[in-house]
């Protein structure tokens, strides 16, 4: 189907308007740093994690939800935990989630499967900053073993911690993003740049 710039764009308007808050949808609640609810799930290989993650995040004086499992079992595939997590996130407007594996690639990819997801794999305090300053990512992703407990508190911390920057060049990348989502029309490509002395 032919999808113009113009039309696009028209999509990207109905997408970026104010909620009764007033801001846009990916501005509201999980940019602020007071107490927040978190969405937690994993697998088997990020089940001590997990509950880690929980406790470490109730003494900060959050909100955390076990989504599951809830015994550790070998044989658990992670894509219901992780995808009800999720999608209790994007269910629960100013709320944050976690997901946690073995190396975290899996978690990330069941999680951005649910519309409204943004989520991130961290490998470093860095990685956890920039995914909330930069993409105002609402999960985070995790794995157990890849670093060890005290580095993946961390980075939770720091992921609840931070704020969404609001930088307009970040707002204009997420809602090219969240265009696709609603669409599935790729953004246009932008204008090639003339080159100096071109005839």
């Amino acid at each position: 189907m032919a999808y113009g710039a113009g039309a696009y764009l028209g999509a990207v308007g109905q997408l970026i308007r104010p909620l009764p808050t007033g801001l846009p949808f990916w501005l509201t609640g999980s940019d602020r740093l007071t107490s927040v609810r978190i969405y937690l799930g994993s697998d088997h290989a990020g089940f001590v994690l997990k509950g880690r993650l929980i406790e470490a995040l109730r003494q900060a004086g959050h909100d955390p939800v076990d989504c599951g499992p809830p015994v550790e079992r070998d044989d658990d595939d992670y894509p219901p935990y992780v995808m009800h997590a999720a999608a209790a996130t994007v269910g629960d407007p100013g709320s944050l989630g976690i997901v946690i594996g073995g190396s975290g690639n899996g978690e990330q990819i069941a999680s951005n499967k649910i519309r409204g997801v943004r989520a991130a794999l961290a490998f470093s305090e860095e990685t956890a900053r920039l995914a909330r300053l930069h993409n105002n990512a609402n999960v985070l992703s995790l794995g157990a073993r890849e670093y060890s407990e005290d580095q993946a508190v961390a980075f939770a911390k720091v992921f609840v911690e931070t704020p969404f920057s609001g930088e307009p060049r970040h707002v204009r990348r997420l809602s090219e993003i969240a265009a696709y989502e609603a669409t599935g029309v790729l953004p246009p490509l932008p204008a090639t740049p003339a080159t100096p002395g071109a005839s």
